[in-house]
């Protein structure tokens, strides 16, 4: 039988992931996708603490987070995209002016 408890480790262990994702790579299509776990792992909890406590608010919340993310993702990859056309990089680290 998988408990709430089980629930509760895997999003710690993908919100471990995506932190460390986030601090120690240095490329920004790795850090957002780190940043996406973290998200995700935040669902997951919201989604399990819903069903044990057979409240629909912790569902509505993940479906407009889900919704969020997707719009997050696709201005985040806009702004990748004419990053790398500017700069032909997609490393932080030499990222370091705002203009060029």
């Amino acid at each position: 039988m998988v408990t709430l408890t089980h629930y509760l480790i895997l999003s710690f262990l993908l919100f471990s992931i995506g932190v460390a994702g986030v601090l120690i790579r240095r490329n920004i299509i790795i850090m957002l996708m780190s940043m996406e776990l973290i998200f995700n792992s935040v669902n997951i909890s919201l989604a399990a603490f819903s069903y044990y406590l057979h409240s629909l608010s912790g569902t509505i919340i993940v479906i407009f987070n889900i919704t969020i993310a997707a719009a997050e993702v696709a201005i985040g990859l806009a702004i990748l995209v004419a990053v790398y056309r500017r700069r032909k990089t997609v490393y932080v680290d030499e990222l370091n002016k705002l203009r060029y």
